[in-house]
């Protein structure tokens, strides 16, 4: 590993392969070494059932990657064929009853009707009017002057509302707000927190914007398309190849990890920075069931299958409730001292994309959350909870595949304890991470670089994080703007 390029990158995931990419444009040499076998991290696809069944490994739905300048300004948008539902998700509450995000605002609104539906509308509409401004707000270290001020206010009064106790005051009904709660229990966290409320408003703004899609075929188009790129560009990629010491990469002007900030503690660090980097907290863990069945998903409520992503708990007080447990180590629907339900969030992507599977039959994702390092078979959990709003889905199941908070870190080392955002998701973290600094991408080891879901703007399919980093490394160590 220690042959002389430009630039070598450590991991392939969505960031390490936008670094990548982008280095290789400037007409610098460039290798990328991968611990697994096959290329993508969190955007890989694979066979996890039965034959014909595609399963997306970690991330399957792509809101911000359709929202990211960085992937427009490589061209993502247009080489991969982008599927984007007219429903962005539901969320089936108990009776038969559910809130359907259609991407048209205007019909979400009806379909909630009253005066939460006006409310949705005041919640969402502003965002949308500067969506741009918020993406880019929301797209870099928090540490710098907005370039759209409006857009940032908005949405930070927006998410000091939701944020907070006071996130009951917009809502009169239960359907709107469990279906926003829905949303910012994707940030895995305690509820209400100031950090859950942002990427929850981010998430609900796309699902009136860009949509919530994903590639035709699996997450995996997105890590084959910018390796493709790549490699036409006289870059490597060398599979099986884990990098556990900074000594293993030897011989590059540059070095750009994206991993989890672990890895940096195997070099000689300064005091100060190995010390912050101690105190770097990583989150929950999910565990994960992918099921093979025989046809759609039967839920209650028809409508509920028209979406590719369905949020599931109930009422937005048990979501809360489940996910305040699983912060404070109990696991909903296992510990008798937590609730009863725990949150899941579902993807079928076969109600629009049928590639995934054999001719009538459908796949479907599923996590949960729980506690860091986890040992827990979360199959009959899942079940449970969808058989909750879909009786008669246990009967579908062909074949399931799962995997426990310590499996999915075992097989991601970026996962630490099953966390699959590279760290915890606080107000603290998103100004720390991992270190409070204008140029948080950048190392105190000479041309070392960070660029994954632990460093601004934090998670998520964009590759804003593997941008930030290279643009920032190819000035210092080479001199390109």
């Amino acid at each position: 590993m220690t042959d002389v390029v430009d630039v070598t990158v450590v991991g392939s995931g969505p960031n390490g392969l936008v670094a990548a990419v982008v280095a290789a444009r400037a007409g610098l040499s460039v290798r990328v070494f991968e611990a697994s076998s096959s290329i993508g991290g969190g955007v890989r696809s694979a066979g996890l059932t039965l034959p014909g069944f595609q399963h997306d490994v970690c991330s399957a739905v792509h809101p911000a990657a359709l929202a990211s300048p960085v992937f427009r300004r490589l061209g993502l948008l247009d080489r991969i064929e982008w599927i984007v539902p007219e429903v962005s998700y539901a969320h089936p509450l108990d009776g038969g009853r559910a809130g359907v995000a259609w991407r048209d605002l205007d019909r979400t609104v009806e379909a909630i009707g009253g005066a939460d539906g006006r409310a949705w509308r005041r919640l969402i509409a502003p965002l949308l009017a500067r969506q741009r401004g918020v993406v880019s707000f929301t797209g870099s270290q928090l540490l710098r002057m907005p370039g759209d001020p409006i857009a940032a206010a908005r949405f930070g009064l927006r998410a000091l509302e939701q944020g907070t106790r006071r996130w009951n005051a917009r809502f009169s009904r239960d359907v709107a707000p469990a279906m926003f709660t829905g949303v910012v229990a994707h940030a895995a966290g305690g509820m209400p927190s100031l950090a859950s409320a942002g990427a929850g408003l981010l998430l609900a703004m796309h699902g009136h914007g860009v949509g919530w899609g994903f590639p035709k075929g699996g997450s995996q188009q997105i890590a084959d398309t910018l390796a493709n790129e790549l490699l036409s560009l006289g870059g490597r990629i060398v599979t099986d190849a884990p990098v556990t010491s900074l000594h293993q990469v030897r011989g590059s002007r540059a070095v750009l990890l994206d991993t989890a900030p672990d890895l940096l503690l195997s070099a000689d660090l300064p005091g100060r920075y190995r010390r912050a980097l101690r105190r770097y907290r990583y989150g929950s863990g999910v565990a994960k069931v992918d099921f093979a069945l025989d046809g759609p998903v039967p839920w209650t409520n028809p409508e509920v299958g028209l979406a590719p992503t369905v949020h599931l708990g109930g009422s937005r007080e048990e979501i809360a409730a489940a996910e305040n447990a699983v912060r404070a180590g109990l696991q909903p629907g296992v510990d008798d001292a937590a609730p009863q339900h725990p949150y899941v969030l579902a993807t079928q992507p076969t109600v629009v994309d049928p590639s995934r599977a054999p001719t009538g039959k459908h796949v479907l994702w599923a996590y949960t959350h729980v506690p860091a390092g986890s040992t827990l078979d979360a199959t009959e959990l899942v079940t449970r909870e969808v058989e909750r709003f879909a009786p008669g889905f246990r009967d579908l199941v062909l074949a399931s595949a799962s995997r426990s908070a310590v499996e999915i870190g075992a097989q991601n080392a970026n996962y630490v304890g099953g966390d699959i955002y590279a760290g915890e998701l606080s107000m603290r973290q998103f100004v720390k991470r991992p270190v409070v600094s204008t140029k948080p991408w950048r190392t105190p080891l000479e041309g070392v670089y960070l660029c994954s879901s632990a460093t601004p703007p934090g998670p998520a399919v964009h590759g804003m994080n593997g941008w930030w980093a290279a643009k920032l490394a190819l000035k210092e160590r080479f001199g390109i703007e």
